[in-house]
């Protein structure tokens, strides 16, 4: 009985083999203009529309403010008075800031980066997936990969995972060339981008090395106790990479650098490790409250509901109409893998079982962590499952020889893709009709005909398998249903990010042009008591606004005596007031940026400006 995965092609040839040469120069002819296509359809998709961007208010202020002084860049300052940092590390916003300061702050020019980072993703994934299984899987991998919504959403968008993705198929490559000669320094490099990835979303990075370890481990033609040593040191490496950020911060003295947002203790670690790891996991239980971040129920408070419940979470509309089109081809490919594995007993350092083990755990770790780690409903955590996907579903299709076991898989992915679209029927539904006629016949054609007719039915068949997923990538280009800049949602669940933050309203520029004008030398214009409202002084003027209360508004920042240290030395004047946070329920919130602005109402002098109340505080003015 043959084995379902062969490293021979699904198709063959009649007549006698090409010479090695031949066939390599006729493989460089398909493959480059091939590949060179994906990579231009994986740009259009990315770049289109790029000059409709739009600032996500937040992530664009930390930009702005990132821009002014090597402080806020190293540390990620959200406001250009370095008070307080994002609540992340900043690593993802370095290359926004850079494209900022070479091409102007603009929209556009922070989606510039992230839009290369989604086209090197496409292009790398291509080049790993060939050397494992070949070229046709990896143009197949590289064009699932571009294909895939939430890959185009990355691309568009100012996320931490456009950079995060790339960072881990680097490292992934790195390993891959590793383990075939057993390189130790192509392993430390491995280590490098991974700790490069921690800094874009921390201890997430990590959750890459089992594949990373694994596959050297398992494959490289070495002794056991080097594969053990080239671990070791690359692992050191990792680590000192990974953990080079909070050491700085750890080690400055806390009035050398903004306050770590999240926190309750400005402490780097309350950040990585409480803050954003263990509150994901608080449907599990997990109790973050002694780690020095801030209550695990505040800081992520507006997560979905549904999230961080099991594995069927994977399977849900929100998330899987994002990224999981392709379920059934990749099971498959997991499947088919294992069986082959199996009947062949191949040798330990065997490719295909190295690019296995990479490929398998890669998807299975993520899976598995997504499903029980909250995401609160962010669908761009998805972009590093979409990888797994794409590089399994391709070796599916290239590698499964059983013609009978591929057109059944076929057909329920067909189907699978029509059961997500009509979970949103009236959005483009009529691609199920499209999908469902070019597979009927193509299937059919693929079961029982000839050689030559079948390599056409599979194409047809895998057209079909595409349609849905490419119409949904293609409407980001649409400013109806997608908005360069913002969080990146393809679909009918995309929110536009259309905001007047990067303008000021007459009303907010009468109130700078007063603070600017009876500014006295002091180091704030004036607090507020939430960041939504400094992000259009620092988005349109780079105005040093000083936030109250972090992200959350619970971060205990800053603290009352720092906060009236900064009124009695004249660094800050003004304490800057809507009509709703003058409302008897906004007085009556229980954070730490309503005490202290309970405080300023009842001892500093109201000033009427437009819409606004200022305070001023400091002697002579009631402080």
């Amino acid at each position: 009985m043959p084995s379902p995965v062969s490293a021979e092609p699904l198709v063959r040839a009649a007549g006698p083999p090409p010479s090695p040469a031949r066939a390599r120069s006729r493989t460089r002819r398909y493959e480059r203009p091939i590949l060179a296509g994906i990579a231009a359809v994986a740009a259009l998709l990315d770049f289109w529309g790029i000059w409709h961007s739009a600032y996500h208010t937040f992530y664009a202020s930390a930009v702005r403010s990132m821009t002014d002084n090597p402080v806020a860049f190293l540390y990620g300052s959200f406001d250009p008075g370095n008070s307080i940092t994002l609540d992340k590390l900043p690593g993802f916003l370095w290359p926004q800031a850079l494209s900022a300061l070479v091409l102007g702050f603009h929209p556009w020019s922070l989606v510039v980066p992230q839009a290369l980072e989604g086209v090197a993703s496409v292009v790398l994934l291509h080049v790993v997936v060939r050397r494992w299984a070949g070229i046709p899987a990896g143009l197949l991998a590289a064009a699932f990969l571009t294909l895939t919504p939430v890959t185009v959403g990355l691309g568009r968008s100012v996320t931490e995972d456009a950079p995060f993705v790339l960072l881990l198929l680097l490292a992934a490559e790195a390993t891959q060339r590793a383990t075939a000669r057993a390189r130790l320094r192509t392993l430390v490099l491995a280590g490098f981008w991974v700790g490069a990835a921690f800094q874009c979303k921390m201890l997430e990075a990590w959750a890459v090395l089992p594949a990373l370890a694994v596959t050297y481990l398992v494959a490289a033609p070495t002794t056991l106790r080097r594969r053990i040593r080239d671990l070791a040191v690359s692992g050191a490496v990792m680590l000192a990479v990974s953990l080079s950020w909070m050491l700085a911060a750890g080690l400055t003295p806390a009035a050398g650098r903004p306050y770590l947002d999240g926190t309750t203790d400005n402490s780097p670690i309350a950040l990585v490790v409480g803050y954003n790891f263990l509150t994901r996991f608080q449907a599990l239980g997990v109790d973050a409250a002694g780690t020095g971040s801030i209550v695990a129920g505040r800081a992520h408070s507006r997560a979905s509901v549904g999230m961080g419940d099991s594995v069927w979470k994977m399977f849900s509309p929100g998330l899987a109409s994002q990224t999981g089109w392709l379920y059934p081809l990749a099971a498959l490919g997991l499947a088919a893998g294992l069986y082959g594995l199996w009947r062949r007993r191949p040798p330990r350092t065997d490719p295909f079982l190295g690019g296995f083990l990479l490929w398998g755990i890669w998807l299975v770790t993520f899976f598995v962590i997504f499903s029980f780690g909250s995401v609160t409903g962010h669908t761009y955590y998805m972009g590093v499952v979409a990888v797994g996907l794409s590089a399994l579903a391709a070796v599916a299709v290239t590698r499964v020889r059983r013609r009978g076991v591929l057109c059944a898989v076929l057909a329920v992915n067909v189907g699978w893709c029509a059961a997500l679209t009509l979970q949103y029927p009236r959005f483009f539904a009529w691609s199920v009709g499209v999908a469902a006629v070019l597979a009927l016949p193509a299937l059919v054609l693929f079961a029982h005909g000839g050689s030559r007719p079948r390599r056409t039915a599979l194409a047809v068949a895998l057209a079909a398998v595409l349609v849905v997923p490419t119409v949904w990538s293609v409407s980001a280009t649409s400013l109806r249903y997608n908005q360069p800049g913002g969080f990146g949602r393809i679909g009918p669940g995309s929110i536009a990010t259309r905001n007047g933050a990067a303008a000021l309203n007459p009303a907010q520029r009468r109130v700078l042009a007063y603070l600017t004008a009876h500014r006295d030398g002091a180091r704030y214009l004036a607090a507020v008591p939430r960041w939504q409202m400094a992000a259009p002084y620092i988005l349109s003027d780079n105005a040093a606004i000083l936030p109250l209360g972090g992200f959350t508004a619970h971060v205990p920042y800053p603290a009352p005596g720092t906060f009236h240290h900064l009124i009695d030395t004249g660094r800050l004047h003004y304490v800057l007031l809507s009509a709703a946070d003058l409302s008897h329920r906004a007085r009556g919130a229980r954070t730490p940026g309503r005490a202290l602005v309970r405080w300023a109402i009842g001892h500093c002098a109201p000033v009427r400006v437009a819409a606004y109340t200022l305070y001023r505080c400091g002697p002579g003015h009631g402080g």
